[in-house]
């Protein structure tokens, strides 16, 4: 991003565009078997608890001038960071391929029922391409486009939370999702953030500022889009959120909404993923790195046909709660900087436990969940081991 300073504002847009997305909505309807309040206050904790330690995460880029990725050398060294960012490109490429796919869908059923026009093939090119557009103005000549997209979206996305809890009965589905288990579901949203957010706090003309700013809007923006996808299913029955908008007459407004949300989404996927690729080589430039990830995205996304991700998201909330619980005991308790060794083992041997610990608490199904017993008990292991060392 060079020398540009991005506004509040600007980061502000950004995580909204982030919290609106169809993937969000999705999510919440699979809270369902739980009831709507039930399901309400697991969405509502559950983002509580990703969304504190996604704050911590852009703090720590804000207070160090350094991209997720870069941050997270100051606990496991210059080198052993690019073993993050590696995972966190291979996250970002899933969602980037998970978001085109899902946005393709839906824009096929919204143009097939109006146009007779249904070809997802079509769609996600469409998609990637737009993406691809975002990624080419990038982020110094983005706030101004931001404004349009994002205001338009948030006029759209008020519209169809109405429509969706104007009216209904409670509609009763049986299903085996726990509390403890829609807690993670609920977290591992933001946690999944957590390696990108420094990528634009760092960047701000006030980092703290927009750090907060940040996190407030995409707790509200992604919560509501849970709590959309909990109601739809819930109150109208279905779980298709773009099916919803065609029996309430959206038409056209309906493909916006998916456009807009689904390329603001992706495009901080992307270009974080140029930007840890970056962390990785320094030869590597970010915005080449983001179109070349935004095509394998998109090619993905045609020929794989990825649905279910549950699992995945899973996935991200064991590798990232525990890597962030050593970043915050070593930054905010301990006081240390490792970025001048090369690997910190560890530290690694802390994220491997607190990775395992997450992966047994599934299985458990506590009904805290499993982020805040491993952040806890990995925090407690960093401080141990640090006083062991000394």
């Amino acid at each position: 991003m060079g020398s540009y300073k991005t506004s509040t504002l600007s980061n502000g847009l950004l995580w909204f565009g982030a919290a609106v997305s169809i993937a969000e909505i999705f999510t919440g309807t699979l809270f369902v078997p739980l009831g709507f309040a039930k399901g309400f206050f697991a969405i509502v904790i559950g983002h509580i608890i990703g969304c504190i330690l996604l704050y911590y995460a852009g703090i720590i880029g804000a207070k160090s001038g350094k991209s997720a990725m870069e941050s997270v050398g100051l606990s496991f060294g210059n080198k052993g960071r690019n073993y993050f960012a590696m995972l966190n490109v291979l996250q970002l490429v899933g969602w980037t391929a998970v978001m085109i796919i899902q946005g393709a869908k839906a824009m096929g059923i919204m143009l097939n029922t109006n146009l007779g026009m249904q070809s997802d093939l079509l769609w996600g090119v469409i998609i990637g391409a737009a993406i691809l557009v975002w990624v080419v103005i990038g982020p110094k000549n983005l706030e101004k486009v931001n404004i349009f997209a994002i205001g338009s979206l948030f006029i759209l996305t008020i519209f169809l939370g109405a429509t969706v809890f104007k009216g209904g009965s409670q509609t009763i589905i049986s299903g085996d999702l726990g509390f403890g288990a829609a807690l993670e579901l609920s977290a591992a949203m933001p946690l999944s953030w957590l390696p990108l957010i420094s990528d634009y706090t760092k960047d701000a003309k006030h980092p703290i500022a927009a750090t907060r700013v940040s996190v407030i809007i995409y707790f509200m923006g992604s919560a509501f889009m849970y709590t959309i996808g909990l109601g739809a299913a819930i109150f109208t029955g279905e779980s298709d959120i773009a099916v919803i908008m065609y029996k309430a007459g959206f038409g056209i407004l309906g493909v916006l909404i998916i456009l807009f949300s689904t390329v603001t989404t992706t495009y901080l996927d992307v270009y974080s993923a140029g930007v840890s690729l970056n962390t990785i080589n320094k030869m590597l430039p970010e915005k080449t790195m983001a179109i070349i990830v935004c095509f394998i995205g998109t090619a993905i996304a045609i020929f794989t046909p990825i649905e279910q991700y549950q699992n995945f998201l899973y996935l991200i909330g064991s590798v990232f709660a525990p890597m962030i619980s050593v970043l915050i005991a070593d930054f905010f308790i301990l006081k240390k900087d490792n970025i001048k060794k090369s690997v910190d083992a560890t530290n690694f041997i802390i994220w491997l436990i607190g990775f395992l610990i997450y992966r047994v608490l599934l299985n458990i199904n506590l009904a805290i969940g499993s982020t805040i017993p491993v952040m806890i008990i990995t925090v407690i292991i960093c401080v141990i081991a640090d006083k062991v060392r000394k």
